[in-house]
């Protein structure tokens, strides 16, 4: 009766912090602009489908793609026996659907085994690679000690999980053959026989430790791993499906106008005056700070997996800019959790005198050519280039700093009516000499 206590008191308390540190980063989230998203639901559908449940841009990169295959799949094959630890937990029982399942318990537990070993692979290759191998996107200037840091955690934490289900498996069918009270007998399990020859000559003392400890490891360790990860890089693991399904659907090319200029040059050619703003409703070109972009940038910047794919493929990081997507998607997710804890702290009119630009440099944003690699290789579908471009406008439209390439253009197109500068009246002088006739 008082582990029963104890275990519905622990996930009660587990799941009520992670419902409060959810309503904070939705808070967050909802600090952008309103956009409403509602187009073409089937194919929105079809992405999640493909891209989010089917891992497809996983695979550009193969050995990552089937690597986190393994751990992905394996993850959440493996915690449906959390159904059982349940309800083992809550009605005092062991191995409560034994019965249930008869002579195919042991075939289905072996299954969960086989995908706990493909985890276990999965991330100690993972770990090789980012601290032994020191594959180079893991250690880009913006990957400081924090993110390495988090991902060794979660890799580390995912290894002992799933090393825990063998010795409490192995432990469990050595109580059952030795006729221990409270351990049914079930049958043997493939995988976890292996250890068996390990723990057999223990004594029963010892092995009901064992086989507690990793069973409250395991429950432990699942709820202590649901509470850090709103806290982690790893909340992709649950944004990444609303992430995909508010993908762009436009051409990855195409720019959002501004409603505030397409006022302004629809009453120009119309004559008319444009309609007056709503009191109270701030006119602004462009974004300076987080509040200043749209709820569906600001989720990008949870939804990123750090996982450097974006700058993998940028061909201004590629050639030695100093721009890097991933770093501008980690840049803004760091100032919106420090404007949700100014808010926390001193209520939300608060204003602590800085941007994004305190985190982005105007140098990074010019250094992208909008070709969209990134947002084509993301495999969550982060929409980098639109960060990018209402960064940009801010600075042209605000601050009046573009680049001085780019304010010779617009003299040209005020003055010439093109980005050259050459008179109207000289536009066809090059087409002289190819006995061109003007129409």
């Amino acid at each position: 009766m008082l582990n029963t206590i104890l275990f519905i008191l622990l996930w009660v308390a587990a799941i009520a912090f992670f419902s409060w540190s959810v309503k904070k980063i939705r808070r967050n989230i909802k600090l952008g602009k309103d956009i409403e998203i509602k187009d073409n639901r089937k194919k929105r559908w079809g992405l999640v489908a493909k891209v989010a449940v089917g891992q497809s841009k996983m695979f550009g990169l193969p050995i990552s793609g089937i690597l986190h295959l393994f751990v992905y799949a394996g993850f959440i094959l493996v915690n449906i026996e959390m159904l059982e630890v349940m309800i083992d937990g809550v009605a005092g029982t062991h191995r409560a659907l034994a019965d249930v399942f008869g002579f195919l318990y042991p075939i289905a537990i072996s299954s969960f085994e086989f995908f706990a070993l493909l985890v276990i692979i999965g991330c100690i290759v993972f770990l090789i690679r980012r601290n032994i191998l020191r594959v180079n996107r893991f250690w880009k200037p913006e990957m400081k000690w924090w993110p390495r840091l988090d991902a060794n955690i979660i890799l580390i934490t995912e290894v002992v999980l799933m090393t825990s289900i063998f010795f409490m498996n192995a432990s469990d069918y050595i109580l059952q053959t030795r006729g221990t009270e409270h351990y049914k007998e079930v049958g043997s399990f493939f995988f976890s026989s292996f250890f068996v020859p390990m723990l057999q000559n223990l004594p029963t003392e010892t092995l009901l430790v064992i086989e507690r400890v990793c069973w409250w490891l395991h429950i432990i360790g699942i709820m202590l791993f649901l509470n850090y990860i709103p806290y982690s890089k790893h909340f992709h693991v649950f944004l990444s499906f609303v992430n995909v399904f508010y993908s762009k659907l436009d051409p990855a090319g195409k720019l959002e106008n501004m409603p505030s200029i397409t006022k302004e040059v629809k009453s120009m050619l119309s004559g008319e005056e444009p309609p007056m703003e709503e009191e109270g409703e701030e006119v602004s070109f462009g974004a300076s700070d987080v509040k200043q972009l749209t709820w569906k940038l600001l989720m990008d910047s949870y939804t990123c997996t750090e996982c450097g794919r974006c700058s993998k493929v940028c061909p201004a990081n590629i050639t030695g800019k100093k721009l890097s997507p991933r770093k501008l998607i980690m840049d803004v997710r760091d100032r919106l959790e420090l404007t949700g804890k100014n808010i926390d702290k001193h209520g939300k009119d608060f204003g602590d005198d800085k941007s994004l630009f305190n985190y982005i440099t105007a140098e990074e944003l010019w250094a992208c050519t909008t070709c969209n690699a990134c947002t084509e290789s993301c495999p969550v579908n982060i929409d980098h280039v639109s960060l990018i471009l209402e960064l940009r406008r801010y600075i042209v439209m605000e601050q009046a700093a573009s680049p001085g390439e780019l304010n010779a253009i617009f003299n040209n197109i005020e003055n010439n009516g093109a980005p050259w500068q050459f008179s109207q009246d000289d536009r066809m002088l090059w087409a002289d000499e190819l006995y061109i006739k003007e129409k």
